[in-house]
């Protein structure tokens, strides 16, 4: 029989930093998407961007609905920090 490891990523404070700045535009929200995807409920993805997503949030009600909460941390014209946390 074969062990194979079983990797654990997740980190005790259940907080990931996304940073979308150095991601292609038109590879954004795929990878948003993506990074949701893989949160836990309870898990919460810190996302940072150089402008307040708005078409992105609304894509974002359509796809999660309630099961992921939006908390703006920082939201200024230079860039947000906002909060997902998947419920």
């Amino acid at each position: 029989m074969i062990n194979i490891p079983v990797h654990n990523h997740t980190n005790p404070e259940g907080l990931y930093s996304f940073d979308a700045r150095g991601i292609a535009k038109r590879f954004r929200h795929a990878a948003i998407f993506g990074a949701l995807d893989a949160l836990h409920p309870g898990e919460v993805m810190r996302f940072v961007n150089d402008h307040d997503p708005i078409p992105l949030l609304q894509q974002m009600e359509a796809r999660y609905g309630q099961t992921v909460e939006i908390t703006y941390r920082q939201r200024e014209p230079a860039g947000v920090v906002i909060d997902f946390a998947k419920r």
